[in-house]
């Protein structure tokens, strides 16, 4: 099988490409990635003699039809998708998020190239705090913020293209993920490596917040369930149960690194902050068969600082200049 994975330096992709290279040793893999600030190449390393790697953006119609006509399946994993930033300059969020979806749509239309198609639950808006319910596939879409929006609208691409034109398309949408390589903007990262320095950890609002956590690489063996028996066309919510609030994340971080867990400060809220988020996997489960290996959120995380523990020389650097950004900025925290 030969695969073009885009987004392939970025954190979940760079995950899913060092499980493929391990698992599946039959996969010819071709990363197309942009490399910006989100993109690390580094994230790579321990398979660049197995892939090909291709620096170029999405958006480049020539250079995406050149790699998809030579392309099996494409997975598409690329995706401006800071909250934060995107409040501040919507427009990278549409170029990417949507003109590059619609270029990738394009080509594996022409090439009749199947195709997956990677997103959020945040194109779901959010749910109450005491709302028992839970985001499944027939949920309305509901976005808050332009990452969302554009998001969203990229799903509505993949599905238009899959009805109007015959494009082979499976979707997923999945809750947030954690894990290696997740670049230190990031609520998790942030938090992790803000303590290892020594920092106090700061929370948007009250910390009450809930993020539905699943590890990435649980994330990309639904991924993987997916593309080996998804049906065309359908949508898939890819959750692991991990509903926590923002505050016991902290919490939590804090008691695995053996300091108190209220050592933490609370800043003013961000703009239009989603409330909660929650998947129901029920059809992904039980058309697929799939189970996540951390269905233990505590047991993630604690992998997790384990991995940033033994990784500053990757997360050090991005950690000085991200955090000089956010001096300049006069920001606190992240999603």
């Amino acid at each position: 099988m030969r695969m073009l994975v885009t987004g392939g330096a970025g954190f979940i992709g760079a995950n899913f490409v060092h499980a493929t290279v391990a698992e599946r040793p039959d996969v010819e893999i071709t990363v197309l990635d942009a490399l910006t600030y989100a993109g690390n190449r580094e994230s790579l390393a321990p398979v660049a003699d197995r892939i090909r790697f291709v620096h170029g953006d999405i958006t480049d119609g020539p250079l995406v039809d050149d790699l998809v006509r030579d392309t099996d399946v494409v997975v598409h994993f690329a995706a401006e998708s800071h909250n934060d930033n995107s409040l501040g300059d919507p427009w990278p969020f549409v170029q990417t998020n949507l003109i590059g979806t619609y270029t990738l749509l394009e080509a594996v239309r022409r090439y009749d190239v199947r195709y997956h198609h990677i997103s959020t639950d945040e194109v779901y808006g959010d749910l109450e705090l005491d709302d028992p319910s839970r985001f499944t596939e027939s949920t309305p879409y509901n976005p808050s913020s332009p990452y969302s929006s554009t998001k969203a609208g990229s799903d509505m691409l993949v599905r238009a293209w899959t009805r109007s034109f015959g494009v082979r398309a499976t979707l997923s949408n999945c809750s947030n993920n954690y894990g290696p390589y997740q670049h230190v903007e990031k609520f998790v990262p942030r938090q992790i490596t803000n303590v290892l320095r020594g920092v106090r950890p700061r929370l948007y609002g009250d910390g009450r917040n809930v993020r539905d956590w699943i590890h990435v690489d649980d994330h990309n063996s639904a991924v993987w369930a997916i593309l080996d028996g998804g049906t065309i066309g359908r949508t898939y919510l890819i959750g692991a149960d991990g509903e926590t609030s923002n505050r016991e994340v902290v919490e939590t971080v804090l008691e695995l690194l053996g300091r108190d867990s209220q050592d933490f400060d609370f800043v003013t809220d961000r703009p239009g902050h989603d409330r909660r988020y929650a998947i129901d996997s029920t059809l992904l489960r039980t058309e697929l068969g799939w189970e996540p290996r951390f269905a233990d959120f505590r047991a993630g995380l604690e992998a997790t600082i384990e991995w940033y523990r033994a990784h500053e020389d990757w997360w050090g650097p991005r950690k000085d200049a991200t955090e000089a950004a956010y001096r300049a900025a006069g920001e606190a925290v992240t999603k």
